[in-house]
């Protein structure tokens, strides 16, 4: 019993190394540049991290395909280095012989990836899929709709500019009343004074400089004596 339990062992241990290789099909290349991106707070690579990395890839391919046939199990790694870096493969968790196509792999990876780098505490650049290229981070969606944002410029762009209409209006009125005013005060100035007595229009005096009557003035120079 032992001896078929070792030899069992032993054929599953190399079909995994046949499946999951450098540059086998479907294989991936991931590298960890932990150091880099952390410094002093750089945590050590072990089985616990890897058997995290394991969980997220199944992880992954479960929200894919939105099945939960993928086991960790199913997440083969191999030619771990100490610089952390290794390949992986995912296998076919109903037969367990063949693996997962690597497009399907890879779009697990890309719908995931923001989640797969917070795991890790890295980024796309520390957190590298060889083969993959690197993908943007999802946007941030703003706390405010957008169409609440510019309907709130497009009202406050109306309202700015009723008010300088109005302000506008007020000044050319007021300027109009003074040039007015002006304009009267002097049409009354240059206007002469003129008044009717028994039907003969008569000049205003003026009583600082006086009036002299030319009828008078004519009698005065005739009595004047020499």
């Amino acid at each position: 019993m032992l001896r078929v339990l070792l030899l069992t062992l032993s054929v599953a241990a190399i079909a995994d190394a046949e499946l999951c290789k450098p540059d086998a099909q479907n294989a991936f290349k991931v590298r960890f540049s932990i150091k880099t991106a952390l410094g002093d707070n750089a945590y050590a690579w072990d089985a616990n991290e890897e058997y995290l990395f394991k969980a997220m890839m199944a992880f992954a391919m479960r929200k894919y395909s939105r099945k939960s046939t993928t086991q960790i199990s199913n997440v083969l790694l191999c030619n771990v280095t100490d610089r952390v870096s290794f390949w992986f493969v995912v296998t076919d968790s109903s037969r367990n012989v063949t693996t997962v196509p690597g497009s399907e792999v890879e779009a697990a990876i890309r719908m995931n990836r923001h989640r797969i780098n917070n795991a890790f505490l890295l980024s796309d650049k520390t957190l590298q899929f060889l083969k993959i290229t690197s993908t943007l981070s999802p946007p941030v969606e703003p706390s405010t709709p957008v169409w609440l944002i510019v309907f709130g410029v497009v009202l406050c762009l109306i309202v700015a500019g009723i008010i300088f209409l109005v302000v506008t209006g007020i000044r050319q009125q007021k300027k109009k009343n003074k040039e007015s005013t002006e304009r009267e005060t002097l049409e009354e100035k240059s206007e002469v004074t003129v008044t009717v007595e028994n039907g003969i229009p008569c000049e205003a005096l003026d009583l600082k400089a006086g009036h002299i009557n030319g009828v008078f003035a004519a009698d005065d120079e005739r009595f004047t004596s020499l």
